[in-house]
């Protein structure tokens, strides 16, 4: 059952995001296919591989998302790769103590949508220049290019998701607009093509993963009100 929920994962509908890849390697591939010479042919060919990789990667599964509003769900596909009690990014409106934060690393193979952990609105947003070093590493989440957003729930408790390019992420795509509201699940961004998520959880909410547990956003509950 593994077997066939990844491959009708693989050729869903993909995410708008695709558009312009497949659009640009399918006309190349059109026009390599038609013409005489063997190197365009080639690279026809060759454009045909990206388009299948293009709608691969920017794959839109459909998801169950729970409906208990007490859930907090995780943001990302991917794999936990850390989890610590640490201060939370600042001038985000999250109060200057240590809260838990959930680190999700996404391979070039995981789904690279981003989905909101819980229902609330949208309160901060920050973009901050760096570095593109391996995701995975600890010190990413402090010297990567990311963007953060803050997430005011209807309790009034807040958490903050970041996400993070990675050694070879380079643009990071985030359509959440500050004072919207949104649902748990929705999809607010991606990042293109390899790269990592963290979740900072609301004070003294504790996380209910562990380190090298696969994640599915949207569906995989990380912590509960």
């Amino acid at each position: 059952m593994s077997i066939l929920h990844s491959i009708r994962s693989s050729i869903c509908k993909p995410h708008a995001a695709s558009h312009p890849f497949l659009i640009c390697s399918g006309l190349i591939a059109i026009l390599g296919r038609m013409s005489p010479w063997r190197i365009t042919r080639l690279i026809g060919k060759l454009s045909v591989l990206f388009f299948g990789f293009c709608w691969y990667f920017f794959r839109n599964p459909k998801r169950v998302i729970p409906t208990d509003d007490q859930n907090i769900v995780s943001p990302a596909d991917g794999t936990v790769s850390s989890i610590d009690c640490v201060m939370p990014p600042a001038n985000l409106g999250m109060d200057e103590k240590p809260v838990w934060r959930v680190s999700i690393f996404l391979s070039v193979l995981n789904v690279h949508l981003q989905r909101i952990p819980a229902k609330g609105k949208v309160t901060a947003r920050s973009y901050i220049e760096g570095k593109f070093l391996n995701a995975s590493l600890d010190k990413a989440s402090e010297h990567n290019e990311r963007n953060a957003i803050c997430l005011t729930l209807p309790n009034q408790q807040k958490l903050i998701v970041v996400q993070i390019a990675g050694l070879i992420a380079r643009r990071i795509v985030c359509n959440a607009v500050v004072e919207n509201n949104y649902n748990m699940g929705d999809i607010y961004g991606l990042i293109r093509f390899g790269s990592r998520v963290d979740l900072y959880l609301p004070e003294g909410c504790q996380p209910n993963v562990q380190v090298g547990q696969t994640m599915i956003g949207g569906e995989t509950i990380v912590s509960k009100l």
